[in-house]
């Protein structure tokens, strides 16, 4: 019996030792999220979201954003890299056509005013897609050091391209330990194809992902998916060069942004903000020892929801719509578009459609 509690001493000696000093990936720092919102308010629970419809299904997983092309069509891309265009009219798989593999994974899409769709792609870049089906590196680098995660994309007038680099620590296989790091490494760039210079607009980010531009283009915003904000960049007037919050404490993870017809912001909500995460934050040492336990122990970081809402130009939400089932979830972008919201996602198989509230 001495034996064996010497042995099993020394057993729970060394399970102690590796969970506070076996190396992990990451280096975290403290940081204290406010407290989450409550559902209710401009966040109220509902269901509004539960009745969209499902467009080009079984036809490739992660259609993570969406734009339309020439003609109404649909574009999106998968996760194995395929570039496809859907009729929006038919959906099924008789309306699907592939133009093209960037070979990486295809996540912010928007035509450019030359007609060539413009890619933001996780692994490769800031790709270009010619009407001709030429595929084309825009800007992969910056000051030499390559991007790690290219994410989301707008295009101003003077066919500026405003793009985000989510994160200069970790790729897109890697984005989780981004939020348990909780380094703010993200960064706004924007890509002049008239003189072919990259420039970093804002750096400082916590996970830079959906970019949008104002409609008068008075100012840029860029989400912060792990910091559960929205940043506003200044362009023109008094307050030019300066940033403020446009949205910050969400209730949710903002993935993607897109400017509606009307002038307002549509925010994509991932997921659901977990208390558990939060209450990590403030303490680097327990995220470190979280990273040392079997993933199978760690449990979910992020619980999926399905959830989109609308802010004005002032950054006032006037319209949230839930789908607490996962009908629809772990939604990443949402484009209105003739009347309906097109919804993308990393996990699901299909294009999501509800008309616009």
């Amino acid at each position: 019996m001495a034996k064996f509690l010497v042995f099993l001493a020394m057993v729970i000696a060394g399970v102690g030792a590796y969970l506070v000093f076996a190396p992990v990936p990451i280096d975290p720092i403290a940081w204290t999220p406010a407290q989450s919102p409550e559902k209710t308010g401009v966040f109220a629970a509902n269901e509004d979201l539960s009745a969209a419809t499902r467009l080009a299904d079984n036809q490739g997983i992660g259609p993570e954003d969406t734009t339309i092309g020439p003609a109404g069509w649909l574009y999106t891309g998968y996760e194995d890299g395929r570039i496809v265009r859907i009729n929006p009219i038919e959906g099924q798989a008789a309306g699907i056509e592939v133009i093209a593999n960037t070979g990486g994974r295809p996540l912010g899409l928007q035509f450019d005013a030359g007609g060539n769709l413009i890619i933001a792609d996780g692994v490769k870049g800031l790709l270009s897609l010619s009407p001709e089906g030429d595929l084309t590196l825009l800007t992969d680098s910056m000051d030499g050091a390559k991007m790690l995660f290219v994410d989301d994309l707008d295009i101003a007038s003077d066919g500026k391209i405003w793009f985000s680099d989510a994160s200069t620590r970790f790729g897109i296989h890697d984005n989780l330990l981004d939020v348990m790091e909780s380094r703010k490494t993200g960064r706004l760039l924007s890509f002049d194809p008239s003189t072919g210079i990259t420039k970093v607009e804002l750096d400082d980010l916590g996970f830079a992902n959906g970019v949008a531009l104002a409609a008068d283009e008075s100012f840029v915003l860029v989400n912060e998916t792990f910091r559960y904000r929205v940043t506003r960049l200044w362009l023109t007037g008094p307050k030019s060069g300066q940033t403020d919050a446009f949205l910050e404490n969400l209730p949710a993870h903002p993935d993607n942004l897109s400017r509606a017809p009307d002038g307002s912001f549509w925010i994509a909500l991932v997921a659901l903000r977990s208390q558990a995460l939060d209450d990590l934050m403030p303490t680097p040492f327990w995220r470190k020892l979280v990273m040392r336990l079997p993933e199978a122990m760690r449990g979910p970081l992020i619980v999926p929801y399905g959830w989109v809402v609308a802010a004005n130009e002032a950054g006032e939400v006037i319209a949230n719509l839930q789908d607490p089932n996962g009908n629809y979830g772990t939604i990443t972008s949402v484009n209105e578009r003739g009347g309906f919201l097109y919804l993308g996602s990393l996990t699901e198989s299909a294009v999501g459609r509800i008309p616009a509230p």
